[in-house]
């Protein structure tokens, strides 16, 4: 599997600005199978208030951003997911989306809300799916999710072979705790940021990719923009044996864990 990831710096409220910016990324990827574009790739990040978001998520372009990458997923026989500003009647949501050529969606809310979002967005609230991309399952995360285990556990029991991690990191935390992640759930991890800054708030960049040993195979540097390419192979997540005595999850005593609903 050859996934493309879109490292660039989305314009704060410009919509129409980031759709075209997107949309000649997207033209650039050339035989690839999945397309990884940053957490609100489409609207920027740093709102000046709930109003300010609100706003931005009823402009034309933002509200037709979805139909905008079905159309190009379809055209070009390719899988896309991208972190938008989603709103829903008065609502917003921190949300990614799974785009499949036959027009099929998917869809995630952030859970787990980073500062100043919780004024903004709704916690995420359809628990954590996965979508069928070929033989393989993949499953959503969003930026600052990654701090939190039980979430990565849960996937990777439901069955999950890559997770796909659109984000706007402006912390060094994720590149440490994502390796781990992946080393401990026996699967991928495609963590695609954004560069550049907005306010005060400075954005990482170093998109990667890890594999399921918690080898970074593939990265970018802190300040590039453009699209970074690597070959996978989710087969690779389906052997969760770590020694030869050793599975990930045969070796998992819940028995002993009973304590933690306690807490």
């Amino acid at each position: 599997m050859r996934v493309a990831q879109i490292q660039f710096e989305p314009k704060l409220g410009d919509c129409s600005y980031n759709l075209k910016r997107i949309i000649n990324f997207l033209s650039q990827c050339k035989d690839v199978d999945l397309i990884v574009l940053p957490e609100l790739a489409n609207s920027g990040y740093l709102f000046d208030g709930r109003d300010h978001a609100l706003e931005v998520a009823n402009q034309l372009s933002c509200l037709n951003y979805l139909d905008s990458l079905a159309e190009f997923s379809s055209a070009n026989d390719v899988f896309i997911v991208s972190g938008y500003l989603e709103k829903v009647d008065d609502k917003l949501y921190n949300s990614s989306v799974f785009i499949s050529p036959d027009g099929s969606r998917g869809n995630y809310r952030k859970i787990h809300l980073f500062m100043d979002e919780k004024k903004i967005f709704e916690p995420g609230n359809l628990g954590l799916p996965l979508f069928n991309i070929g033989n393989y399952k993949l499953g959503m995360l969003i930026c600052f999710d990654y701090l939190f285990p039980e979430i990565w556990r849960i996937m990777a029991l439901k069955g999950a072979d890559l997770i796909v991690h659109p984000s706007n990191l402006i912390t060094q935390n994720a590149y440490i705790v994502v390796p781990a992640q992946a080393l401990m759930n026996g699967y991928y991890v495609i963590t695609s940021n954004r560069i550049g800054r907005e306010g005060e708030i400075i954005f990482c960049g170093k998109s990667l990719v890890v594999d399921p040993r918690g080898n970074i195979v593939n990265t970018l540097g802190a300040l590039d923009e453009g699209i970074l390419y690597t070959d996978i192979d989710p087969k690779l997540s389906q052997n969760k044996m770590i020694t030869s005595g050793n599975h990930i999850f045969h070796d998992r005593r819940p028995k002993e864990y009973m304590d933690l609903y306690d807490l």
